[in-house]
């Protein structure tokens, strides 16, 4: 909005013209979804304890301190994260951009779809929701019109081209592969994060570093300078996603006031699977597919962790890890949830600059 409100004024008050640089509105967004979640948060948080009588349901099965430090406290705290992230986004984004759109469009989805898995845990007050298969069937539609439409905005060779991290002009050309491959993105990155989501700040932390790497990746795409001189796929129209980047981070920190140790809220189902799928799409839009896979490394072993206790469990009975996915797991072993927390963090900074510095390393 501030976009075209401001912009077409800038020939008269000069001022204005900063509303033409994506960094300018990045940075807005940031600030603008912090204090949107931020003075939200409350009465968002107070209206979930009057619907949530004994709030997220807790697995009996779980770590035992759960039971006691975890009764009660509210889900669906991704509202919130949704609520300044759109807000922000569309105050501070160009409407003319067909990717934003996108972005948008599958994160209210993946959001909603959430907050109906959400909805079904209270209403049985178990921590079983929405049938997995309806919710992966859902979940692969959405992603499918998403990739399609992609596909179609981009154009050309690119569309349908994977970029391969760390080795210069190289494009895998999947062909008509491309589009099961990018819905496997989205839905893998969309369950990843609800898969970390286990503790206070786990994930949320995580996301945002994501975000900001793809904040700048975004930018760098988009702009067809800083696309050449780095040898990178240019895709026209993505330096916007900055900003939907931006909101996210906003959002994120936001969140993190009222959901760091001892949480007042949990993200749910309703958060984690709407910044999942929104990093999946943007990875898919800027063509870093695979860099996803390394900067969000963490969402990786968690979800690894689970297929593989899986598998294992069913071939011999027995179980690798204590407990999946495998934060569980260091906690079933006596770590403290914060030194966990922090600890995964670290290694989500460190995956993080590793994933960047494939922008120059070629």
């Amino acid at each position: 909005m501030f976009y075209h409100l401001f912009v077409p004024l800038s020939s008269e008050f000069g001022f204005f013209n900063l509303f033409r640089y994506i960094t300018f509105r990045t940075g807005g967004a940031i600030l603008t979804a912090f204090f949107i979640g931020f003075f939200l948060g409350k009465p968002v948080i107070n209206w979930l304890k009057s619907k949530q009588k004994n709030g997220q349901p807790i697995r009996e099965d779980g770590p035992e301190q759960h039971l006691l430090t975890k009764k009660g406290t509210p889900t669906m705290g991704g509202l919130l994260i949704l609520l300044a992230m759109i807000g922000a986004t569309l105050l501070w984004v160009d409407w003319c951009n067909p990717y934003v759109w996108v972005v948008l469009a599958i994160t209210t989805g993946f959001g909603c779809l959430g907050a109906w898995d959400d909805y079904v845990k209270l209403t049985r007050n178990s921590h079983r929701g929405v049938s997995g298969r309806l919710r992966f069937l859902l979940e692969i539609v959405m992603a499918l019109g998403a990739s399609l439409v992609i596909v179609w905005l981009t154009k050309g060779d690119l569309a349908t081209q994977l970029a391969i991290p760390y080795l210069k002009d190289v494009m895998l050309h999947l062909g008509s592969f491309y589009i099961p491959f990018a819905v496997f993105v989205v839905v893998a990155a969309a369950n990843a994060v609800n898969l970390t989501d286990g503790l206070d700040g786990l994930a949320i932390v995580p996301v945002m570093i994501v975000a900001g790497c793809f904040c700048l990746i975004a930018y760098l795409v988009g702009h067809s300078n800083f696309a050449h001189y780095l040898q990178l796929p240019y895709v026209p129209n993505t330096g916007e996603l900055s900003v939907v980047c931006g909101a996210l981070i906003g959002s994120g920190l936001a969140f993190l006031w009222y959901n760091a140790p001892p949480a007042k809220v949990f993200m749910g189902d309703t958060g984690s699977l709407a910044v999942g799928s929104a990093l999946g799409i943007i990875s898919i839009i800027t063509k870093h597919e695979l860099i996803l896979a390394i900067i969000g490394g963490l969402f990786v072993v968690e979800t690894v962790s689970v297929i593989i206790q899986v598998i294992y469990f069913k071939c011999t009975g027995k179980r690798i890890f204590l407990m999946a996915p495998i934060h569980h797991h260091f906690e079933k072993k006596g770590w403290a949830e914060s030194t966990i927390v922090i600890r995964f963090w670290i290694i989500a900074w460190i995956l993080g600059l590793i994933g960047l510095a494939s922008l120059k390393l070629r």
